[in-house]
């Protein structure tokens, strides 16, 4: 199941359930604002959002996991593409008993639709989707540790920050105990509404892309299809990549620059789609592109 998140600044300090995700997206939508993208699995998680309306590019990656797309509205672009790739969703202004306002957060009421796994199930079953798929994931984990330590274009990554426009920086800062980064917004710490908790991640993965604006709300649309650079970063280290997608329903395949599979550490990961034209920090290591 894959869920639209709002990324608004009134609605980020609302956020609930993301931990549970095995995958989470952050990309550009319009006027500098991100929007997430989160990814579930044999999870029941009891309250989820806030949720927000669809973008046309999440659902290039939706498409990987083969989801079940859950939002709250649409753009044009997205429904129209909804449509056309014929993909199975769920969608707050029609599919009511999925949804939920909190009627109690003091923000406006656009920030207060939530779900949470038995609603989404229960909408899927009413509406004949099926809870299964044979399609695997774009994803390689690998069952016993990696470590990039000791790779020869290994970059020490501490601390990342990652610049989205003037309105959205994400970063994250390496807890060596636990081995995990933690998740800042705008150099605030990003925390779960619920259990107070920061957000923490195994693995992150970085992609640049190209963005640019299609209608005059300055809605984006991404360069998804192609190649492109990027970095895999775990465990206090980062390397660098490179993605490939041959088409916007085709699985983005990672490697390094030696063309190496990238596989992944065991836990959640957090795959950042950020504007090529925007920096990439690595503990001082700075790259436009």
């Amino acid at each position: 199941m894959a869920v639209m998140i709002n990324n608004h600044n009134y609605a980020r300090k609302n956020h609930s359930g993301l931990q549970d995700a095995f995958v989470i997206y952050e990309m550009i939508v319009e006027g500098g604002i991100t929007r997430l993208m989160a990814i579930y699995k044999d999870k029941e998680t009891d309250r989820i959002g806030s949720v927000r309306s669809s973008r046309h590019n999440f659902l290039d990656y939706a498409s990987e996991y083969d989801a079940i797309y859950v939002h709250f509205g649409w753009s044009n672009l997205a429904k129209k593409d909804i449509s056309s790739f014929g993909i199975n969703n769920i969608n707050g202004l029609y599919d009511n008993k999925g949804f939920w306002r909190d009627k109690s957060l003091k923000v406006p009421i656009e920030h207060t639709a939530f779900t949470n796994i038995e609603r989404i199930i229960e909408v899927a079953k009413e509406k004949e989707y099926s809870l299964t798929t044979e399609k695997k994931i774009p994803l390689h984990y690998q069952v016993y540790p990696i470590s990039l330590e000791k790779k020869e274009d290994a970059i020490k990554a501490d601390k990342i920050v990652l610049r989205y426009s003037n309105y959205m920086t994400t970063s994250y800062t390496y807890d060596a105990e636990n081995k995990v980064y933690k998740r800042y917004a705008n150099d605030v710490e990003h925390v779960d509404a619920i259990t107070k908790e920061q957000y923490q991640f195994k693995n992150i993965i970085v992609m640049k892309v190209k963005n640019y604006s299609v209608d005059s709300y300055e809605r984006q649309n991404l360069d998804t299809v192609g190649t492109g650079e990027g970095y895999y970063i775990t465990n206090g280290y980062a390397r660098k990549i490179k993605w490939t997608k041959e088409s916007r329903t085709g699985d983005t395949i990672y490697t390094y620059e030696t063309g190496e599979e990238v596989l992944l550490n065991d836990g959640n990961t957090f795959i950042q789609v950020q504007p090529i034209s925007e920096k990439t920090i690595i503990e001082g290591v700075s790259s436009d592109s």
